[in-house]
């Protein structure tokens, strides 16, 4: 299984999906249009080993909800992702037994290296 979860109109997501040169195999998720299922963010968490590593406290509402005031549990980011599409860190890919999750230059490097070895 190769597959992009994204926002069509990030800039960030974007530049990285041209970055890795995917290929044909991948399927491209944006978010914004086509949410997350339940199952896709079981599996997210199940490679990620936390829902807490999959939540983007970057995003407006983290701070516009108060959530930077309280003390979230597994139960709360799960719930979180799944309520609003821009509390997932992205993007992710999820490719055979790997997750790359966010846009740090370590996560693209080594996104780019599995790609390399799918190849």
């Amino acid at each position: 299984m190769k597959i992009a979860f994204h926002l069509a109109n990030c800039n960030t997501c974007q530049r990285i999906i041209k970055e890795l040169q995917l290929t044909e195999d991948f399927v491209l998720q944006n978010i914004k249009t086509e949410a997350i299922t339940k199952k896709q963010l079981e599996l997210m968490k199940k490679m990620a080993g936390s829902y807490e590593s999959l939540f983007s406290r970057r995003s407006m509402k983290y701070r516009a909800m108060g959530l930077h005031e309280k003390e979230l549990t597994e139960k709360d980011y799960k719930e979180l992702i799944l309520s609003e599409y821009t509390f997932l860190k992205r993007p992710v890919f999820i490719m055979e037994d790997e997750i790359f999750v966010g846009n740090t230059k370590a996560v693209v490097a080594a996104a780019k290296n599995k790609l390399q070895e799918l190849k």
